[in-house]
């Protein structure tokens, strides 16, 4: 095993003087299949490419480091959307990237995957650009940009690029370079599952598929922007989603039909890569690459997510049909990490998007897809669900078993609704025993009922069901563990009162959040829809939003009232719901009152003065 090359030197010692594929990404190169570059870079190399790697390019010069590749290059944002990765919630410039070397900040620009592609053209013209990853796949279409806060046209119009992988890409990447391989124009390929392409409106071909409003009319009309999201939404299925088109101007973007997900062979196949599982060499310097920390001992074992909350992105991007690994490729995966030397003796996490899903919610979803317009878990769990843990629960048994390991922890999160509706206990019994490191991170997100259906998320007696069973067996097994809830602030449907009643839910539970998460409208999502239109896509009804810092700032410092530093945004926000009954001494108070004291009343005098009559005057 070795790296992928980096620099010419390296692709000079493996006897090469060109490239087939260059995959182009702004993070740091990590061989390690939590990265995407890594995944991608490995699948094009089991199709007997010659791969090389150009992490973070500076420069227009940069792109020119191993010539032009005879296939094309494949381009990447990185990880994470690039604007994610550089700014804050409230548009501040974060001080470090997780995903670059030393976890120095500035080593990407802006927008990348759209700057490196024009950086290509003005290099090299008409050579084959194919872009994927996040950054690319949440914005296909006409898209909300809350940096710019404005619409922005599907990413392939701005960056110029040829074909759009939405998605998890591995085998619409096979398929895109075995049809260049086989001397096919990149222009030819516009039927390829999983793919979005930008046709002139001229050499379109009409066929079967949803139209989305236009790109001119999702800008001038807010209404139109929420019918093309659900549109958009309801059509990510890899069953019975159709072509769906949208009018940029001149050009028709077309969105092929999701490509099936991996089989489970395919996924075993993927994940048995010859990854180096490390960052590379020329960063050992810099102190290594900061965002493999929590995932080098740790092992993928799912895709997708049926519980589609409208804040993630997840459903839009890996779509909502689970997809395994086979226990057996999973424990060969961990006999690697105990092989490694660094190894501890802990695996961090077996999970996914969610951890504890292993197989698809209900069987009928193999032949008609998922149910359109509607999710498995809320507003409560659907009749037809199935609720069973028995093979993950194997899995990590096993996991647990094997020399060397020391523990297994489960970190990705899990869908405590859908563990509920496991009528066994025994995982959650032994998720508790053996699979936590002192605290268990959920995700309740708010108690608000408004706030929670405009989530997608069940109702907080849900969460109090799992928190009280939760406390009983690990009092029960004599254990100190606790709950870490994820909590959300300013989403769409949240008021001052929302935000006030999750804080006396807060104080009542004794919960005290060290971290609170402000709503981030990014691309991709319903709950940018709602932030932006104003309008529940699904509903068409009008919806809150929370806009001003102002506002933002005092629903953030509700769910920590608690702190000292927070207390004069408390109190103005106390005051201006007029919940005066919550500022002072009281048991249910958040905040004291920081008025002094009103003067007593002094007692009245008697038999000193007599009380003054209305007398009337006299006229003259």
């Amino acid at each position: 095993m070795s790296f992928l090359p980096l620099t010419v030197e390296e692709m000079h010692d493996r006897g090469w003087y060109y490239a087939d594929a260059v995959v182009v990404t702004g993070d740091a190169y990590v061989d390690h299949p939590s990265f995407g570059t890594a995944i991608i870079s490995r699948v094009l190399e089991a199709q007997g490419l010659r791969v090389c790697i150009l992490s973070q390019p500076q420069s227009e010069e940069d792109m020119t480091r191993f010539g032009k590749p005879r296939l094309g290059f494949f381009v990447n944002g990185g990880n994470i959307d690039s604007m994610v990765a550089h700014y804050t919630a409230a548009k501040r410039r974060r001080s470090q990237d997780a995903y670059t070397a030393g976890g120095v900040a500035g080593r990407r620009p802006d927008r990348a995957t759209i700057v490196y592609c024009r950086q290509i053209r003005a290099a090299y013209g008409d050579v084959p650009i194919i872009i994927g990853g996040l950054e690319a796949s949440l914005r296909r279409f006409a898209h909300y940009d809350y940096w710019d806060d404005r619409v922005r046209p599907s990413i392939l119009a701005d960056s110029t690029a040829d074909i759009l992988v939405y998605g998890m890409g591995e085998n619409q990447t096979i398929a895109i370079a075995r049809r260049l391989r086989a001397g096919e124009s990149v222009h030819t390929l516009t039927d390829i599952k999983g793919t979005c392409v930008m046709i002139p409106t001229a050499q379109y071909t009409p066929r079967p598929c949803a139209e989305c409003p236009t790109y001119e009319q999702v800008c001038a009309d807010k209404t139109q922007y929420a019918v093309s999201c659900r549109i958009q939404q309801d059509e990510q299925d890899d069953v019975r989603g159709k072509t769906v088109i949208q009018r940029h101007g001149n050009s028709i973007l077309v969105q092929n039909p999701p490509m099936p997900p991996l089989t489970t062979e395919e996924f075993d196949r993927v994940y048995e890569l010859p990854y180096e599982r490390r960052w590379h060499p020329s960063y050992d310097a810099l102190g290594g690459v900061p965002g493999i920390e929590e995932v080098q001992f740790s092992i993928t074992h799912n895709r997708g997510c049926f519980g589609a909350c409208n804040f993630c992105s997840l459903a839009f991007h890996q779509g909502r049909r689970i997809t395994v690994r086979s226990e057996e490729s999973v424990i060969r995966e961990a006999q690697k990490l105990i092989a490694m030397p660094e190894f501890k003796g802990y695996i961090h996490d077996v999970g996914g998007p969610t951890a504890n899903f292993r197989h698809m919610s209900c069987k009928k979803q193999e032949t008609q897809g998922l149910c359109k317009g509607k999710k498995c878990l809320a507003p409560s769990p659907c009749p037809a669900l199935q609720a069973d843990h028995t093979e993950y629960l194997h899995m990590l048994r096993r996991l647990r078993a094997l020399p060397g390991v020391k523990k297994v922890f489960i970190r990705s999160g899990i869908r405590f609704d859908y563990l509920l509706c496991d009528e066994d206990e025994t995982f959650f019994k032994e998720l508790v025993r053996h699979h936590i490191s002192g605290q268990l991170k959920v995700a309740p997100e708010h108690c608000s009922a408004p706030v929670l259906s405009a989530m997608g998320k069940p109702s907080v007696a849900t969460y109090r069901r799992f928190q009280k069973r939760f406390y009983e067996l690990t009092e029960g097994m004599s254990k100190k563990q606790y709950l870490v809830p994820y909590l959300m602030s300013s989403h769409p449907g949240s008021t001052i009162k929302d935000a006030i009643e999750l804080s006396l839910f807060l104080k009542k539970e004794g919960i005290h959040p060290e971290q609170v998460q402000d709503f981030y409208p990014t691309p991709g999502t319903v709950s940018t829809c709602m932030f932006y239109t104003g309008l529940d896509p699904y509903t068409m009804k009008p919806i809150y939003v929370p806009r001003t810092p102002q506002e933002k700032a005092q629903q953030r410092a509700l769910l920590q009232y608690f702190k000292p530093e927070n207390r004069e945004i408390v109190l103005k926000a106390l005051r201006a719901a007029g919940r005066h009954d919550l500022i002072g001494n009281g048991p249910n108070c958040l905040v004291k009152d920081d008025r002094p004291p009103m003067p007593k009343k002094a007692a009245p005098t008697r038999g000193k003065t007599k009380p003054i009559r209305n007398v009337k005057k006299r006229k003259p």
